[in-house]
């Protein structure tokens, strides 16, 4: 069975990008529907833990300026200024925003929102760190996603809530009218028609082995826009977050170093300052994750494998802990079966924020990755979305203002811009390649298993390009994937039920992660430089010669085409090329 149904536009994903947009929309009056793979307080925002950074001054004098200079030297200079400068000069609306939506901020004792360090924040232009980044004690994403849900709620915002998103719909003029998506709970087919389309679906950490990511981050976004063919952008950045806990990958925030934790080895020596004598643990995320890679290769890890580090944070004090990160303390008593009251945390890098995506403009407009032209009746926000204002590297606490600043700025591009705009006709035969893809996955022709691929993918990717990248292990992993890809196409179940068939959707899944995969270790291993996450063992230094630009990765035919970095900012003077030390 396939449903039919129209609205002026559709949001598929329901994190934080995904209902600040449909917020917009909805204020104004728009028919507007919420697709989602979970129920939207599920989503993965709710991970984000730390908090939201933007230049409030509340515990010391702060600009904007100051802000967006730390951001341009976190993205190691890849990131665009102009998209920098309108997210850190937007900021601080958008956290007063939030908090008069009913966000329940932390308070100082003057009554203002607490704000704490986090790794890259500076005051006067890199002189000294300060407090920037708000925070809800470590659940900010969770009282985010709670706060924008009911808002939405209060609007009228209509939500679909377990369903998957297949493919979208264009036109021959290229226009995007809408996507199909499969109900989990039915299996029928939906065509979503709708005026404008904005993907929301976050990012695709699945693809490797040890993630930070939900089960639900497969990159469904990047993948049905892979198969429309339009290209994706910076693929090769993948954050590894310092700290996620050895063994299970579960996140353990900056905010505890913010707050005062620090990082030590076996021999309990605070191995920090060598890698960043200024910053130490705040440096940024990049920096801290090649340092403890760096220990363990030299012997100086943790743990039965002696391959991760620990994390202290018991000088803190049980009364802070409690107040400030007492879902860590959880967390750690949980995953690591230890108390960081009493005993450090062992945590290694995992990967956790994926800084390329579908190319957008500032108004969250998507951009044909090559010819540069706007795609007609698309959008896209959040971490599926490249605007570029992470580059190579994203600072911690940026991430919820991404989605934030450049939902709402999508939300209001759409109303602004399709006041008059009429729903075009849907092409003939709009479900075919989609309803013979599931006819070929319910098949049982092959013997190519959703589970042993995923699990084989993970591991090439984990294995190939993980936090030092070296060549031979990127030409044998590109190799290998394609060969991945190959099978991919032949995947098949053996239970054809209809109702919440969990293997149909990993195997959908997966069509979605191996595209992922593809465009991120081609670009990999075409970028010979070491810049931000990307770290070339045989390019290990920064090449601004000739590759101050982003990478373009067209599914098509896997090549690869580049766009220069834009340095000019909006409104003040461009920020010039720097070595990147902290």
């Amino acid at each position: 069975m396939v449903k039919h149904f129209e609205f002026d536009s559709i949001v598929v994903g329901g994190g934080g990008a995904g209902l600040r947009t449909s917020m917009q929309l909805a204020a104004a009056g728009e028919r507007v529907a919420v697709i989602s793979k979970v129920f939207p307080t599920r989503s993965h925002t709710v991970a984000a833990q730390g908090g939201i950074a933007a230049a409030l001054a509340n515990v010391s004098d702060d600009k904007w300026l100051w802000h967006m200079y730390d951001t341009i030297k976190g993205s190691d200079y890849l990131g665009d200024q102009d998209a920098i400068e309108h997210m850190c000069k937007n900021a601080a609306a958008a956290i007063y925003e939030l908090e008069h939506m009913g966000m329940p901020f932390d308070r100082n004792t003057d009554g203002r929102i607490y704000q704490r360090p986090f790794g890259g924040m500076t005051k006067n232009f890199g002189e000294s760190s300060i407090s920037r980044t708000c925070a809800v004690a470590d659940r900010t994403g969770h009282a985010m996603l709670h706060t924008l849900y009911q808002k939405n709620i209060e609007l009228k915002t209509k939500f679909f809530i377990e369903w998957i998103g297949l493919d979208l719909i264009r036109d021959e003029d290229g226009d995007v009218l809408g996507l199909i998506a499969l109900e989990l709970q039915t299996g029928d087919l939906g065509i979503f028609h709708a005026k404008n389309t904005i993907f929301a679906t976050g990012g695709a950490g699945r693809i490797f082995q040890a993630s930070t990511n939900a089960f639900i981050n497969t990159g469904d976004g990047l993948g049905m826009a892979a198969r429309a063919n339009i290209s994706l952008e910076d693929m090769e950045f993948w954050q590894f977050h310092p700290t996620g806990i050895l063994g299970a990958g579960v996140l353990v925030t900056e905010g505890v170093r913010g707050e005062g934790g620090y990082l030590i080895n076996s021999n309990r020596e605070r191995f920090m300052e060598r890698y960043a004598p200024s910053a130490k643990d705040l440096a940024s995320r990049d920096v801290v994750s090649r340092a403890i890679t760096q220990e363990v290769i030299d012997g100086r890890g943790v743990g039965p494998n002696k391959d991760g580090v620990y994390l202290t944070l018991s000088h803190l004090g049980e009364e802070l802990i409690n107040e400030k990160l007492p879902g860590i303390r959880e967390i750690s008593i949980k995953f690591a079966n230890v108390d960081p009251v009493k005993d450090p945390v062992p945590v290694v890098p995992t990967v956790h924020y994926m800084m390329g995506g579908i190319p957008t403009t500032l108004n969250g407009q998507v951009r044909d990755g090559v010819s540069q032209k706007e795609v007609n009746g698309f959008y896209a926000v959040g971490e599926c979305a490249c605007v570029s204002v992470h580059g190579a590297n994203r600072l911690g606490s940026n991430s919820l203002l991404d989605l934030i600043v450049f939902g709402k700025a999508a939300g209001q591009h759409i109303l602004d811009s399709s006041k008059n705009k009429k729903l075009k006709k849907l092409p003939k035969d709009v479900t075919k390649k989609t309803i013979d893809r599931l006819k070929k996955i319910d098949s049982k022709s092959s013997l190519e298993n959703p589970r042993e691929v995923g699990e084989e993918l993970r591991a090439t990717m984990q294995k190939h390009c993980g936090v030092f990248r070296f060549p031979q292990l990127l030409d044998e992993g590109l190799v290998k994937v394609n060969e991945l890809k190959r099978r991919i196409r032949n995947l098949s179940i053996q239970d054809n039920s209809k109702v919440f068939n969990t293997a149909r959707t990993e195997a959908l899944e997966l069509q979605n992660l191996i595209e992922v995969a593809l465009a991120t270790i081609a670009s990999a291993k075409n970028r010979e430089e070491s810049r931000g996450a990307h770290s070339r063992a045989d390019f290990p230094k920064r090449d601004d010669k000739s590759w101050l630009q982003h990478s373009l990765y067209n599914p098509k035919d896997g090549s690869l085409a580049y766009r220069p970095v834009k340095m000019k900012p909006l409104s003040v003077k461009s920020f010039p090329l720097k070595e990147r030390v902290y």
